[in-house]
């Protein structure tokens, strides 16, 4: 459990780095995510940047009502390409998570919201194995015509590879999600991760998630190690001659901090290495 001072200093930390999209909490059930109970609470709190976008995570028409209740201006839906994870993650069908986010899509659209949708499980699965890049591709074409402004494609569990990411890049630009609507999710549980960022950029990816200090998992996929390190992803870039506007030696200062914080040492090798 993250104390709230923790989480908004966090934020306001990535901010001061230069990151100007920061996801800043979720407004899931505090019954099966504990950790996210503070959600109303971090909403209140939050010190907003200008230039800074600060959207949310909802699962459903309760969590966007509360998340507009919180003056939340920006949301996320999540999804899945397997049926296992929609019934693990979501407690419904692949189906009925595309029909719970629908209601969500279709309000925020009246308002003038933009949505993004995450596709979880693209390239693999604990239960069912590999995905086809089908899957991922269908569902993905359907919050594209439900009316998300990008799509996020998750591997949720590091286990991608580089063939395999420009496989489903190219099922979803043919099933009719474009490619400058489509952003990569990646773990690096197999240390992947860059290897794989980079196969989406000379596919024409030009959005990437990351998590300062390399933290993360998925409490419903016991497999899903930590998220991209927002450190390692910088530092290559930046070694691409690619502009981030990131000051990387405040945001690896931000991530030994939040590991002190913690308890436990950063999993990003460019924090370690710095040595900050």
């Amino acid at each position: 459990m993250v104390p709230l001072q923790v989480k908004l200093e966090m934020i306001d930390r990535l901010g001061e780095a230069g990151l100007t999209i920061i996801e800043a909490t979720s407004f899931v059930s505090a019954r099966w995510v504990p950790q996210l109970a503070d959600a109303d609470d971090l909403m209140a709190g939050l010190r907003r940047r200008p230039g800074v976008r600060y959207p949310v995570l909802v699962p459903n028409e309760r969590g966007f009502e509360r998340a507009l209740a919180a003056g939340a201006d920006e949301l996320a839906i999540f999804v899945s390409a397997t049926e296992t994870f929609a019934k693990q993650n979501l407690g419904t069908t692949l189906g009925g998570a595309i029909e719970m986010a629908a209601p969500v899509v279709a309000a925020a659209k009246r308002r003038g919201i933009p949505v993004r949708g995450y596709v979880s499980m693209c390239f693999g699965d604990p239960w069912e194995g590999k995905v086809e890049p089908a899957a991922p591709a269908a569902v993905a074409a359907q919050l594209i015509e439900l009316g998300c402004s990008t799509i996020s494609l998750g591997d949720t569990i590091g286990v991608a590879t580089a063939g395999q990411v420009v496989a489903v890049i190219n099922a979803a630009e043919a099933a009719g999600v474009p490619r400058d609507r489509t952003a990569l999710h990646l773990h690096d549980t197999y240390g992947q991760a860059l290897a794989n960022v980079l196969a989406g950029l000379e596919a024409g990816i030009a959005e990437f998630d990351s998590s300062a200090g390399g933290l993360g998992g998925c409490p419903y996929a016991k497999s899903a190690t930590g998220n991209l390190a927002t450190e390692d992803l910088v530092w290559m870039l930046h070694g691409l001659g690619i502009e981030t506007g990131v000051d990387l030696v405040k945001l690896a200062a931000t991530s030994r901090w939040l590991a002190t914080a913690l308890g436990r040492p950063s999993p990003s090798r460019v924090v370690a290495a710095l040595g900050i």
